[in-house]
């Protein structure tokens, strides 16, 4: 069914889409428009401009957002991120980041468009090309490792570890102010063409750096870690938490620590504030904000150079060449 006729029914109040990454910021907008709440999985947007556009929607339009950011529901990271608030480990100094190695690779070959399937539409706002089948003999999954839908690893998974990581240091509604040393590893052939291997540093206005790599460039791989002025350290991953000493996550916190919003079931957050409208777990500015970090490095590594950013006004300081960047042209006749 075509979104736009689901949406004209008129008898819903809330949606919730996964859909590949250059179609959320259209779907998004058109939703918070039409007056429903959403449920968006992440990465918010494939640009910049297209997670403006969203949270400019859902303000506007006065509606809730989730992000499918689900790991601020779960216990460990929850307890992880308040530890560092509560300065256990001291001021924070610096922080790993790991994501997913790997990407797709080879050659497909050009093959007929399934019937079920109709290719224009799943294309959209992306540039035409000839169908080939990344998955079977359809566009499933793999459509993540090819640029025009997604940035591979690295924009997959920088809505859940970046996430955590701004999370613990209280940058939900900020950014970087400088990406730097950005180096990607691009195939070189095929169909797939999103970086097999990544690495960027992100450096915010309170002089925190952080660090974000594929897992295997990491010290301690998938997740994110926190390294305080002492040398101590937090790290948390979906298996579980671990730090520099056991004492630190014996910590019981006081009732002068810093508390951070608790939800045990993503899901039902979701739900119970569509009834009391106050705002979910991960808002929509959070998700912009955790998935620019990530996209800000992508933009680093194709221009192949150091950047300077603004995260007020979202704009690279003095380089119109990498503020192209921030969006990507749409096939007509979709627009944002």
């Amino acid at each position: 069914m075509d979104y736009r006729d689901l949406i004209a029914r008129g008898d819903m109040d809330a949606v919730m889409h996964a859909l590949p990454d250059h179609w959320h910021g259209i779907v998004s907008v058109a939703c918070a428009r039409a007056g429903l709440d959403i449920h968006g999985q992440k990465p918010l947007a494939r640009t910049i401009k297209g997670g403006r556009a969203i949270c400019d929607a859902v303000k506007r339009y006065g509606r809730i957002w989730q992000t499918g950011s689900w790991q601020r529901s779960v216990g460990h990271f929850h307890y992880a991120a308040e530890l560092v608030h509560a300065g256990v480990i001291g001021k924070i100094k610096y922080v790993e980041v790991g994501l997913p190695d790997g990407g797709g690779s080879g050659v497909l070959p050009v093959t007929p468009v399934p019937e079920r399937l109709n290719y224009n539409m799943w294309l959209g706002p992306a540039p035409w090309r000839d169908h080939v089948a990344l998955n079977g003999d359809t566009v499933h999954w793999n459509w993540r490792w090819v640029m025009d839908y997604s940035g591979g690893q690295l924009t997959d998974w920088a809505g859940h570890h970046i996430d955590i990581a701004h999370w613990g240091l209280g940058f939900d509604k900020t950014g970087p102010v400088a990406v730097t040393e950005a180096k990607g590893v691009y195939p070189t052939e095929g169909t797939y063409d999103v970086p097999t291997a990544y690495r960027f540093k992100n450096t915010y206005a309170n002089g925190v750096e952080m660090v974000v790599a594929n897992a295997s460039q990491q010290p301690h791989g998938m997740g994110a870690c926190w390294y305080g002025e002492n040398g101590q350290w937090i790290h948390v991953n979906r298996g579980g938490h671990s730090a520099s000493s056991p004492d630190i996550l014996k910590t019981r916190l006081g009732p002068n620590d810093k508390r951070l919003y608790k939800s045990t079931d993503h899901h039902q957050n979701f739900l119970d504030c569509v009834k009391t409208r106050k705002e979910t777990i991960t808002p929509v500015e959070t998700a912009h904000r955790s998935i620019s970090a990530g996209l800000l490095g992508e933009i680093a590594m194709q221009t192949g150079r150091d950047l300077k950013w603004d995260p007020v006004n979202e704009t690279f300081i003095g380089d119109p060449e990498a503020n192209r960047y921030l969006s990507r042209p749409m096939r007509t006749p979709w627009a944002l």
